[in-house]
């Protein structure tokens, strides 16, 4: 890959907890990482938001809002990535996992509580200082 990549990653919060899944078959295979995909061309963060959890998840979404951005380098799997954040509140808490090469599974966990290994660009986030608003992890 010469060129980034533009992702979207979407923290999707329902009851005070976020969602994540293990990453499969990708690069950052076995790490834990919230919904999102690639953005597509004349795509609006937001609608690649909406179309990705939904996707991957059967969620439908409200409150859909900028949360933050990563620049992150796979440096083993020569790919270079800029990650949009949006974060939003699911309608459900009734995650389905609906690409099983893609994710082993769907869980809510508390924001304190966030399982290990996470996903690049999800560290890359949480170093640059992102801090849920209050609304929507309860804290």
């Amino acid at each position: 890959m010469s060129e980034p990549r533009v992702g979207v990653g979407v923290l999707v919060w329902y009851d005070g907890k976020v969602l994540l899944g293990r990453r499969r078959g990708a690069h950052g295979a076995e790490s834990f990482s919230f919904p999102g995909g690639h953005l597509g061309f004349g795509e609006s963060w937001r609608a690649c938001a909406e179309r990705e959890v939904r996707e991957e998840t059967g969620l439908e979404l409200d409150a859909v809002g900028f949360a933050g951005v990563t620049n992150d380098v796979f440096a083993d799997d020569g790919k270079h990535y800029v990650t949009i954040f949006m974060q939003a509140r699911a309608r459900s808490g009734r995650a389905e996992l609906k690409e099983p090469d893609k994710c082993a599974g769907w869980a809510w966990y508390a924001w304190s509580e966030l399982p290990s290994p996470l996903f690049l660009p999800i560290r890359n986030l949480l170093a640059g200082g992102y801090v849920p608003p209050r609304e929507l992890h309860g804290g």
